[in-house]
């Protein structure tokens, strides 16, 4: 038998529903962490949502983990370091090593900002990303 395993995530238009996250302090409505339903050795992704006006509200910053950001629907914000960039249908950001980072839906966005967050950094992915943390001390970006 082949290595491969199949879940259904739904379209975008249902990713809010999900209730999910790493951890009961970084859980929330529209998150759904695929690795921790799909036997995954070295790659993370989460399917993601937010509503207009809705942000993440806190920042982090990974020491190992490199990620990768696709963006499919909805208007939204990522604030990098220092710079807020502007992100949509289409967009994709690599964000590396050390870089803050924080997301949001505008409240101007006509649907909810949808995205799908791969992460990995070149060994076998942890069950619970253990290299992030927290920067809670920084106010939002807009």
């Amino acid at each position: 038998m082949s290595d491969y395993q199949r879940i259904e995530i739904g379209g975008i238009d249902q990713w809010r529903d999900f209730h999910g996250g790493f951890a009961p302090g970084r859980t929330r409505d529209g998150r759904r962490v695929l690795d921790h339903e799909l036997p995954m050795q070295f790659v993370g992704v989460t399917a993601n949502a937010l509503v207009p006006g809705e942000e993440a509200g806190y920042w982090h910053a990974h020491s190992s983990d490199e990620e990768l950001y696709l963006f499919l629907a909805g208007q939204g914000q990522m604030g990098l370091d220092d710079d807020v960039v502007d992100v949509g249908p289409g967009t994709a950001i690599r964000v590396g090593q050390g870089v803050m980072r924080t997301w949001r839906c505008v409240p101007e966005s006509a649907e909810p900002l949808r995205w799908l967050c791969i992460r990995g950094d070149g060994g076998t992915l942890p069950h619970n990303p253990d290299d992030a943390h927290p920067i809670t001390d920084i106010p939002m970006p807009w």
